[in-house]
């Protein structure tokens, strides 16, 4: 049985940093993208992030870029999202997925984990 398991959201300050992860289990994900999505009240789930579990490049949300970076352990068998400088706006859920494309539709990703709160305070 597949599960990801996400962990290290909570409450920051605007222009403060938080470490995201997700533990991944089940299966083996070496031909997997893991990304990073997240949904603020009444909008849709958005991508953030993704890599490839092999490496290679890494995607990102122009509204991220240049201050959130995936990546991944693999001894681990966990990805983690940092994110600095954050700002209010990414006030969400933010949910860790597992799927055999990187593109940015969250319904072409097959696993999800139940998803970690991140609130910046203004």
């Amino acid at each position: 049985q597949v599960q990801l398991v996400e962990s290290g959201g909570g409450l920051v300050q605007a222009g403060g940093s938080l470490r995201l992860s997700c533990a991944a289990s089940g299966r083996t994900f070496s031909r997997y993208a893991m990304g990073w999505f997240r949904q603020a009240p009444g909008k849709e789930r958005e991508f953030v992030a993704a890599m490839w579990w092999s490496g290679g490049n890494t995607y990102y949300a122009d509204s991220v870029k240049g201050r959130f970076t995936i990546s991944r352990d693999n001894a681990k068998n966990t990805v983690y999202l940092q994110m600095n400088s954050l700002k209010p706006e990414d006030t969400a859920v933010y949910y860790c997925a597992a799927g055999l494309s990187s593109n940015l539709y969250a319904a072409d990703w097959s696993y999800w984990g139940q998803g970690t709160q991140v609130t910046v305070s203004s």
